[in-house]
């Protein structure tokens, strides 16, 4: 789904656009979702895995920057000697698991869109079953675990946490599900938080301050220049404004943005519409890498993957978050 445009933060809270009838309405409804996290929380006793977990998380719904921050902190353990692979919960494909992810086999319908973009790039496994998974991979000689997303998932211990925060759009309208994008309180999810991991420009939010946290800051830096030419960009992410607005600043000359839900599923409509809205404009289609592994394979050679890489502005702070790991961790 498309976030309703009342999530957004800054809007007046009694004009049309911040929907304050919805809000009202939906009010009761996020008092018992936020009743029922906060008792499954309370009641919940994880399980600890054979080996160390690092859990990715955030707090809002999409957007935030997980899955490149997974990657980047798999990388940095891999760096370090350590045989490092990532679980997530494989949100859209058909297999359960735990099983681990190859891009040769299995496609995003399979696996999901964030297991297979892992895979391309180091060991991924999925597991709908966060401590079955984390078993598995214990016992087939992973070192450390890096969990994308399950900061609101109490089953598995998690001996690091790292909370994802974009720093352009911190907490949207400052809600719960479904009155805002928030999935827990703000000061909840940071309290249970080791570090936050603030992606893109913006200042430190008051209550990640507030919290005593470390703020490690990084950005998503481009691979390559954009495509040349003229393009029309296609996205659905959690946050698309973010890569039509990347493009731009990289240079892109951009004909027309279309945005479509996270995890979108392209059927042949969409296709056909993207690409005669393409040839109409006498441009070529330019999507994210994560849109790019949802493509037919027929059509992906025919649209172009615009890659990003995200690094940390220091490497240090990074190091300091992941000191319990790194210090007692050894490489096999």
């Amino acid at each position: 789904m498309r976030p309703p445009h009342f999530w957004s933060a800054g809007l007046d809270p009694r004009s049309r656009e911040a929907a304050p009838l919805t809000r009202a309405l939906l009010t009761p409804l996020a008092a018992l979702y936020l009743w029922g996290l906060e008792r499954k929380l309370a009641k919940a006793e994880p399980v600890a895995a054979p080996v160390p977990v690092i859990c990715i998380g955030n707090l809002t719904a999409g957007g935030a920057g997980k899955t490149p921050v997974t990657e980047a902190v798999r990388a940095r353990l891999a760096a370090a000697g350590l045989r490092a692979a990532s679980l997530s919960r494989g949100h859209g494909g058909t297999e359960p698991g735990p099983l681990r992810v190859d891009t040769a086999q299995h496609g995003f319908r399979q696996v999901g869109d964030e297991p297979l973009l892992l895979a391309a790039s180091g060991e991924a496994w999925i597991g709908r079953d966060r401590v079955a998974a984390a078993q598995a991979m214990a016992a087939d000689g992973v070192d450390v675990i890096v969990m994308d997303d399950g900061h609101q998932n109490p089953s598995l211990k998690k001996d690091v946490s790292l909370v994802v925060i974009d720093a352009g759009a911190p907490f949207g309208n400052g809600h719960v599900l479904p009155k805002g994008p928030l999935r827990e309180t703000v000061r909840g999810g940071l309290a249970r938080a080791d570090a936050v991991v603030l992606v893109g420009a913006g200042p430190v939010p008051a209550e990640v301050s507030a919290s005593g946290k470390p703020a490690i800051r990084a950005a998503l830096v481009a691979e390559a220049p954009p495509p040349p030419g003229r393009l029309v960009a296609f996205a659905g992410i959690g946050r698309p404004e973010k890569f039509f607005d990347s493009l731009t600043a990289a240079g892109a000359d951009l004909a027309d943005a279309i945005p479509f839900p996270d995890h979108h599923a392209y059927s042949g409509g969409d296709l056909t519409f993207l690409t005669r809205q393409a040839e109409d404009l006498g441009a070529a289609l330019v999507t994210t890498t994560k849109d790019h592994v949802r493509l037919p394979a027929e059509t992906r050679a025919k649209v172009s993957a615009w890659p990003v890489q995200l690094r940390f502005e220091e490497m240090a702070a990074l190091d300091a978050a992941l000191a319990p790991i790194l210090n007692r961790t050894s490489p096999r």
